[in-house]
């Protein structure tokens, strides 16, 4: 894995992130076509830059990171249901995570139900929601949707934003929040990650591979927040449709792919 590896697998992690189509999917196809899918590292540096997105989600909405104890609140009680079901159902995930199929299927059944969101939740597109307007109660069944994002190519941000959207939030505040979720949620997940790394694999980084952290956080975050930006914007004018419409054309290639064995021996746990 070199500089140019760790910069295009940034960009990608930085688009896809917080955009609902599903980063695992963009990930396995671009470590799979640099030929870097079965590097070691390169498992380890997919997780690891998910720190610099994180980050891209404090800077741009440091006004809502800094409000009462409630806001943290309603966080933590989304958060829950994805903490407690991902320790109580580990072993059905990681068996999930080792199947490419899985990930193709899922992006293709989610674009479907996206290209009907719009019309589904049309009323919710007029709604002057805000994070204040969402209760305990439905901040907890946004983090029942989050559970779903679970299964491999769903995408976290999908699942989120269509339970802000049952719970009667408009598509921007659905959008804001899944945002915030992310941090309670990839930081865990991150550290997690990490931890295991070094605690199963004795893993330790050299120089080189420092470098390569350094620059795909940098790269990440920066990509983060113009997609942050974008997607809010174009949210607002044109909904979910063309989500849609690009989950299941990248689906169908992943899955084309995988049928002809272009992913064998690729671990799509490493991302």
């Amino acid at each position: 894995m070199n500089l140019l590896h760790a910069i295009i697998l940034a960009i990608i992690e930085g688009l896809t992130e917080f955009l609902p189509v599903s980063s695992t999917g963009h990930m396995i196809i671009g470590s799979t076509a640099m030929g870097i899918a079965a590097n070691p590292f390169v498992k380890v540096f997919t997780v690891a830059i998910q720190f610099g997105a994180i980050l891209s989600v404090l800077v741009l909405y440091w006004r809502r990171f800094i409000q009462n104890f409630n806001f943290y609140l309603k966080l933590f009680v989304a958060f829950l249901p994805a903490a407690f079901f991902g320790l109580l159902f580990k072993k059905v995930i990681d068996q999930l995570l080792e199947n490419i199929a899985v990930v193709g299927l899922a992006l293709v059944a989610g674009g479907i139900v996206f290209l009907f969101l719009d019309g589904f939740f049309e009323r919710r597109s007029r709604n002057n929601t805000d994070i204040s307007d969402i209760t305990l109660p439905k901040a907890f069944n946004i983090g029942l949707f989050q559970v779903i994002s679970m299964i491999p190519g769903v995408s976290r941000s999908a699942a989120t934003i269509i339970g802000g959207l049952t719970q009667g939030l408009s598509p921007k505040t659905a959008a804001e929040f899944s945002f915030f979720l992310a941090v309670p949620t990839m930081f865990a997940a991150t550290c997690k990650s990490l931890w295991d790394y070094f605690k199963d694999e004795g893993g330790q980084f050299t120089r080189d591979e420092l470098i390569l952290l350094a620059a795909g956080n940098v790269v990440a975050f920066v990509v983060a927040m113009i997609a942050i930006k974008g997607f809010i914007q174009f949210l607002t004018k044109n909904g979910f449709k063309i989500f849609g419409y690009y989950r299941i054309v990248i689906g169908l290639i992943i899955l084309i792919l995988w049928a002809t064995g272009y992913f064998e021996g690729v671990d799509v746990g490493a991302f």
